[in-house]
């Protein structure tokens, strides 16, 4: 018998660390001014920042629909003991996992679908966890069983670079937008309950950087378990400006998977972010 993790490509996990890691990552639709991309397939996450600022609509993203979760499933599930463990970013943000819960019922009780109430990297941490159960001889059913149990003590911070693709997207006035930039308001973000939040706001980069330390400060980190730090924009020049001479978030975070933020989030955030991961204890 053998486990296969699954997951949509809202979890931000490259191809590149999907074969490393031996996860099925399944793109999601991006329209672009009409064009359509598949998030990491032919849509890389520096082109759409690329193309961010130039677009004249707002960037939208389809849920995956069962048709495609039923044809990966099917892939992946090669030997009649096969099994899967199936990932979706919350459902709060997508009828995805719906969709993946239809699917699921085709399959007599072969697929365990997740609803990690997160996204980005928060999903993906979930993932990083699945992928170590298996290896230590988990059952689908087991992994299932603890995943549930461990969503909620993953914690996401982000601090967000500006307002105006929030504003865009219709998540904040136009009013608070301009002011916003005028004054260079740095927003501190979580996800909680599967929804994004706002937790508190500094002026300038400098200061926001010290709203994502005090967090550092007061978490109680589990460093058993894996932990992720992202940035986003066409390179990774914030999160590098961000960790230079912090050692609290050097030290924190020398183990933790760095990667680059996706479509599916980026577009309601914007280049110039940093944003960090982790289970908590």
């Amino acid at each position: 018998m053998s486990v296969k993790i699954i997951v949509d490509s809202a979890s931000d996990i490259s191809v590149k660390e999907a074969k490393k890691l031996g996860i099925t990552v399944i793109p999601m639709q991006v329209l672009l001014d009409g064009e359509e991309f598949l998030s990491g397939d032919n849509l890389s996450n520096e082109q759409f920042f690329e193309r961010l600022p130039k677009l004249k609509e707002m960037p939208q993203t389809s849920q995956i629909n069962v048709y495609k979760f039923e044809e990966v499933i099917k892939s992946v599930l090669k030997e009649d003991d096969d099994e899967a463990v199936l990932i979706t970013l919350s459902s709060t943000f997508s009828g995805t996992y719906q969709n993946a819960v239809e699917v699921s019922k085709r399959f007599n009780g072969k697929v365990f679908v997740i609803d990690s109430l997160n996204v980005s990297m928060g999903e993906k941490l979930l993932c990083l966890l699945a992928v170590k159960l298996v290896k230590q001889g988990y059952s689908a059913k087991e992994i299932s069983d603890i995943l549930l149990s461990s969503r909620h003590k993953v914690k996401l911070f982000a601090l967000l670079d500006t307002l105006k693709y929030l504003k865009k997207g219709g998540r904040i006035s136009t009013l608070i937008a301009i002011a916003g930039n005028i004054l260079s308001i740095k927003v501190l973000v979580t996800v909680i309950g599967g929804e994004v939040k706002m937790i508190a706001r500094a002026i300038g980069q400098k200061m926001g950087f010290g709203l994502l330390n005090k967090q550092i400060k007061q978490e109680k980190i589990d460093f058993d378990k894996p932990l992720s730090i992202i940035s986003s924009g066409i390179d990774d020049s914030t999160l590098q400006k961000y960790l230079e001479n912090n050692e609290l978030a050097k030290n924190t975070f020398r183990d933790a998977q760095k990667g680059t933020l996706g479509p599916v989030v980026g577009a309601h955030i914007g280049p110039n972010s940093v944003g960090f991961a982790y289970f908590e204890k």
